[in-house]
């Protein structure tokens, strides 16, 4: 049995995500800025190939980023986490599931986010549960004992 110190790190969390966030709206609206085509009422846009481009952008960024290094920049400046429910590493299908759910998560101004991590046992946001993940501070791996 492994015994964690389970917090939830919800300020450090909220910003991290702010950060990834801000950091990937940065890029996009750069893009757009470059690449998109006046649409005649004063927007732009993109289409094609091109309009793929944001989509891969965001893959990389926070579902491969999770599952090659287990955090997204904002995520290390706190030294945060994701790991399997059980502690150990996660695997791409679980980095991928949690952040599919991310436009619901983050919806409503991350408020239900917010609820569920403030109401379940490993403070996880609806994205984790479903593939069962969680967030961890990087000191606290050290931190944890095997128990027999």
């Amino acid at each position: 049995m492994i015994v964690t110190n389970n917090k939830p790190y919800l300020s450090k969390r909220i910003i991290a995500t702010i950060i990834d966030y801000g950091i990937y709206y940065l890029f996009f609206f750069i893009y757009i800025g470059f690449f998109g085509e006046d649409n005649g009422e004063g927007g732009k846009h993109v289409t094609g190939f091109l309009g793929l481009i944001p989509i891969i952008v965001w893959f990389i960024y926070f579902v491969l980023m999770e599952a090659t290094f287990y955090a997204t920049l904002g995520h290390q400046l706190f030294e945060l986490e994701v790991r399997d429910i059980d502690g150990s590493k996660i695997e791409f299908t679980q980095a991928l599931r949690r952040r599919l759910l991310d436009f619901i998560d983050l919806g409503f101004l991350g408020i239900p986010a917010i609820i569920a991590i403030k109401n379940t046992e490993h403070h996880q946001k609806l994205g984790d549960l479903w593939a069962k993940t969680k967030i961890v501070k990087i000191q606290d791996k050290k931190a944890d004992v095997e128990v027999s």
